[in-house]
């Protein structure tokens, strides 16, 4: 993966002020900017290095209470890399799937003329309601997601604008 010398303009980060942008800082000194639109239903995560490349934009599409159902993952120069989409159980709403297809090559299953995911991410739950670590399939040789992006998934662990009623978040995102 190639990574463009996009640099965060500053009035990104001083945007902060308002209730639609978080921004998470990283141990590394990295930091990863999130916005979202006014009716909730698109969330945007840029993801910076310490020195203020741009290397990973994510817009993930949400459904009525706040769930991805869907992303899509660009690189530092907007080249769109992948499509994901997300599966949820009807019985409890819990996340069991999340599907990544390569946007830049379409791969259809000969068997059933079906695109066919670069890799699958599966979650089981406990008795408690608990999640699982994710268990990742990978579809394709070469390198994979968590080694090229450093995680394993691109779900949200926690939305970030998800706040009680003192106005402060609730969890903390993961460091994707």
């Amino acid at each position: 993966m190639v990574t463009a010398h996009v640099h965060a303009r500053s009035s990104e980060f001083d945007a902060v002020d308002g209730p639609n942008v978080r921004v998470m800082r990283h141990e590394d000194g990295a930091r990863t900017l999130f916005t979202r639109s006014p009716d909730n239903r698109t969330l945007t995560k840029k993801k910076f290095t310490s020195n203020g490349v741009l290397n990973m934009v994510t817009i993930y599409r949400m459904d009525r209470n706040g769930n991805p159902v869907s992303c899509r993952i660009h690189d530092g120069a907007n080249t769109l890399l992948f499509k994901v989409s997300y599966g949820y159980r009807k019985s409890d709403g819990q996340l069991v799937e999340e599907r990544m297809f390569d946007a830049r090559t379409k791969r259809i299953d000969p068997a059933t003329g079906q695109e066919t995911p670069v890799q699958r991410v599966c979650y089981v739950y406990d008795a408690q309601g608990n999640r699982s670590a994710p268990m990742v399939f990978n579809l394709l040789p070469g390198k994979t997601f968590e080694e090229v992006f450093g995680t394993k998934s691109s779900a949200l662990e926690t939305n970030p604008f998800n706040e009680t009623s003192s106005g402060k978040s609730v969890g903390r995102p993961s460091g994707r």
